[in-house]
């Protein structure tokens, strides 16, 4: 099989380098990049850590799909040509690494990190798993933060002050959290602006790549209702 593979360093320009692998049978994306680095060209630069899907660092496009190298069997693409670049709407480190920084950042932006309340106990709370608030925020917990959803999002690319719905999903279990007690100091500031939940347009992309089946779009949905709840109060 041919991989065209994204390259980038500093200080040079952006070019598509081909190698020819051979395919096997039960071969991902991941182990011909392998192949490619060891075999044929050391200087290819991508990031891995688990090779089974739970890291979720070897986030990439794949064919001009966010995917998991990891996870994507070379049969599955059905082609003899597999095209490979880095996630986009991140900062470029080197070939297919990506920063990412601005994912952490737009979450803290927004407010999605847990606050505990005065007199908390060191150890944790326990909600059962059938609890409602539980049970609303079952899938969204599974968020690892690979990225995959800011790259496939078309508002991340066009507006810079939009937090993307990894920011937001993390927000909605966040604000769904009794134990919380930064609602409201995270007030209807974030959860109006013009650039953070209405500036999505619900195109699902998001949805669409997510390894996880989480749906991002649901989440930035029920924070909406939230917020015209707290309009209409």
């Amino acid at each position: 099989m041919v991989l065209k593979v994204f390259r980038w360093s500093p200080g040079f320009r952006e070019r598509i380098q081909r190698f020819w692998v051979p395919a096997k049978e039960g071969m991902t994306v991941l182990d011909a990049l392998l192949d490619a680095q060891r075999r044929l060209d050391p200087t290819l630069a991508f990031r891995y850590a688990c090779r089974v899907g739970m890291c979720g660092s070897c986030g990439m496009v794949v064919n001009g799909r966010e995917r998991w190298a990891c996870r994507t069997l070379l049969k599955s693409l059905r082609s003899g040509i597999v095209t490979v670049r880095p996630l986009y709407h991140f900062p470029l480190v080197r070939d297919l690494v990506v920063d990412l920084a601005p994912l952490a950042e737009q979450t803290a932006r927004v407010g999605g990190v847990f606050v505990p309340g005065e007199g908390a106990t060191p150890t944790a709370a326990r909600i059962g798993r059938d609890a409602p608030e539980r049970r609303r925020i079952d899938r969204a917990i599974e968020c690892i933060g690979c990225g995959l959803c800011m790259s496939a999002c078309t508002m991340v690319a066009n507006d810079p002050r939009f937090p993307g719905p990894a920011a937001l999903n993390r927000l909605f279990t966040v604000r769904e959290d009794s134990r919380d007690a930064g609602h409201g100091d995270r007030g209807g500031a974030v959860l109006v602006s013009e650039d953070t939940l209405m500036r999505c347009h619900t195109q699902a992309n998001c949805t669409e790549v997510c390894p996880m089946e989480i749906s991002p779009t649901e989440s930035i949905l029920a924070l909406r209702r939230r917020a015209v709840r707290r309009l209409l109060g």
